[in-house]
């Protein structure tokens, strides 16, 4: 007899099912493709592969973005999960959430730390995600997500914009990224980035005499995706919603904040 959990587990996959496969042509019509070359949509700020999706207005074309210094010059740093929060990723009707993200790099040293026009761009270790130091739980039933980064094809980065009305911190993921395996009820496997580099820009929030700086992705941040696999797995899907909020450490000299200015 199937146990009264292992029957609510089913069922939950019977309504992801349900959720994340497209209605058949004589239900549904189609949506019209975009246009060559028209920018990708989750429905939130539009962005193409390789662009930010960023939480402020773009520069025009033409305009130069503001001068920006980052301090100290040649300070390594982390950045992991601000205290009591989660890193999500949602793709479709599943979401994987970890309770701990970490990643590191440093400061670039002197003149390399100020930029005259653009960002302040420094290389960082592909970062972790993992929920006791295993896989991540889905909220489905005997299924988690094992998300592993990698660098095989390119560095991540993150570039830090002074802003007067607010800086901004922008993580680049190369392509393919992460993978991210999801094993139990379902087995699907879900690239990020599959196309080519992509990018996510949250708020830097200044740190203050107590509390460290933060890069903060927490509002819901799109990125591209694809997903393969079988039976439950949202096969549909061509974007996921990465959250998270980082905050971000001074290792060469703990009581020193990192800070972006003009």
């Amino acid at each position: 007899m199937l146990s009264p959990r292992l029957i609510a587990g089913l069922a939950t996959l019977g309504a992801l099912v349900a959720a994340t496969v497209p209605a058949s042509p004589a239900s549904a019509t189609p949506a019209a493709l975009p246009p060559a070359g028209a920018p990708f949509s989750t429905g939130a700020a539009p962005f193409s592969a390789g662009e930010a999706a960023s939480s402020s207005a773009p520069f025009s074309a033409g305009v130069a973005a503001p001068a920006t210094t980052v301090t100290p010059a040649g300070h390594a740093f982390t950045a992991s999960l601000v205290a009591g929060t989660t890193a999500d990723f949602q793709v479709g009707a599943v979401t994987s959430t970890c309770t701990a993200s970490s990643t590191s790099g440093a400061v670039p040293a002197a003149p390399g730390n100020a930029s005259a026009d653009g960002p302040v761009t420094s290389a960082v270790t592909p970062p972790t995600f993992t929920d006791n130091g295993g896989a991540c739980p889905t909220g489905i039933f005997f299924t988690t997500a094992s998300t592993i980064a990698n660098s095989t094809n390119g560095d991540w980065t993150v570039g830090l914009q002074y802003h007067a009305s607010g800086s901004t911190g922008t993580l680049t993921i190369p392509r393919a990224g992460v993978i991210s395996t999801i094993s139990g009820l379902a087995s699907c496997v879900i690239t990020v980035a599959p196309d080519g580099p992509a990018s996510i820009t949250g708020p830097w929030v200044p740190g203050t005499t107590t509390a460290a700086p933060q890069l903060d992705f927490s509002a819901g941040v799109p990125v591209p995706v694809t997903v393969t696999g079988g039976f439950g797995c949202p096969t549909a899907s061509t974007s996921a919603i990465f959250s998270a909020r980082y905050s971000v450490a001074d290792t060469t000299a703990p009581a020193t904040r990192i800070t972006v200015g003009p």
